[in-house]
């Protein structure tokens, strides 16, 4: 593969991901600019995780606009390899179903199942921040008979991760301030580069008459607004490149924390700075175990661990528990959701909360509506 081609490729996608483009703008655009160096069968597999679960909320194919079920329970059970979770969780953060296999894929119901699809190799790279948050995932495949998929080619997709876990993580964002969910919404206000108001969403006043230094009616914008969209745009350096996301945490009038995303919104010529603020809940998924299972912050701890697939002496050791004290708590947790297994247990959670978000999400996409993120609570 060419230096010079990859290189611009990245540029491409690193341009596209702080466009401020709708998740399944920045998918396909995304895909054109793939394919002009890594050569793939069909359509790329694009999904977005929840980062504290690791499981999945939504999926675009051109050609497969729904999800079976199968293939979903594929990636929520532990039962085979190559699996987003799997590989979100590992150094790399990219593997191939050959390497996975050792040489012989002809051993993984994966394969089996991407054959009757057409495909025979498969190429899945996490798509995670700097940070190392897990923000989606993205599967290439090829035909039997194509070229395997080389180093330098996962190499790219590697590289590739992190712009695209940005863009994943502004496009969900976004959606959720232009097309709020519930109360708790995120709420936005677009800056222009000499920090006049360019736009806001509706109840986005709330958030900011919360913040400190605020007056809403007065026009005057938190001091918290303008640090996150400045130390936004500084991030570019003046270029055209999307720079950083920059956060911050910041405590309410009313006590509660809130977190302030700043990013660089790039488009016909001009440099915005978009700012999104919210409730800081680190996870949708802890409330949701809370109130649906009364859950205690342990068990929801061991929980989520559970459902990104960490062994009994992985969580103790992430825990600081002893494995029978883990034990124990899976016990709990087994007792008040009505399950008998750790498989049970994720597919419980899946089915319930994670399923229905994917189902709606595939509603959603072809009414040009945005996508959601984490799982489906009623509000």
């Amino acid at each position: 593969m060419r230096v010079y081609a990859k290189e611009r490729a990245y540029e491409r996608i690193a341009a596209l991901a702080g466009a401020g483009l709708d998740l399944v703008s920045l998918w396909r655009e995304s895909a054109d600019v793939i394919r002009s160096v890594v050569p793939y069968h069909l359509a790329p597999c694009w999904f977005t995780l929840d980062p504290a679960s690791l499981l999945v909320t939504s999926h675009f194919n051109e050609y497969m606009p729904v999800l079976p079920p199968e293939l979903l329970a594929r990636e929520c059970y532990p039962d085979d390899v190559n699996r987003l979770a799997d590989i979100a969780r590992s150094r790399r953060g990219a593997s191939t179903l050959h390497e996975a296999t050792g040489g012989d894929p002809s051993t993984s119901a994966r394969w089996r199942a991407n054959r009757e699809l057409g495909a025979d190799q498969e190429l899945i790279v996490a798509l995670r921040t700097a940070s190392g948050a897990a923000w989606g995932g993205l599967g290439l495949y090829r035909e039997p008979g194509a070229p395997m998929f080389g180093d330098d080619e996962v190499e790219f997709a590697s590289a590739i991760s992190a712009p695209l876990a940005d863009g994943a993580r502004r496009a969900l964002l976004l959606g959720e301030a232009l097309d709020p969910e519930g109360p708790e919404a995120p709420g936005l206000v677009v800056l222009t580069a000499d920090w006049e108001l360019e736009s806001a969403t509706p109840g986005v006043e709330q958030w900011l008459a919360d913040l400190p230094e605020g007056n809403w009616d007065a026009g005057a914008l938190p001091s918290a607004v303008l640090t996150v969209a400045a130390q936004a745009l500084r991030s570019t350096d003046g270029s055209e490149a999307p720079g950083e996301i920059a956060v911050a945490r910041v405590l309410s009038r009313s006590g509660r924390w809130l977190i302030l995303h700043g990013a660089v919104l790039q488009g016909g010529g001009q440099r915005r700075a978009a700012v999104i603020v919210e409730p800081a809940h680190p996870a949708r998924i802890g409330p949701l175990l809370m109130s649906a299972y009364g859950l205690s912050d342990r068990e929801q701890d061991v929980t989520r661990l559970v459902l990104q697939g960490e062994s009994t002496a992985a969580i103790a050791d992430r825990l600081v528990l002893s494995p029978h004290t883990v034990q124990q708590h899976l016990k709990s947790i087994f007792e008040k959701t009505g399950v008998r297994s750790r498989r049970d247990l994720v597919g419980k959670v899946f089915f319930s909360y994670y399923e229905p978000r994917i189902r709606e999400n595939e509603e959603r996409v072809p009414q040009h509506k945005p996508v959601r993120g984490g799982p489906k609570v009623a509000h």
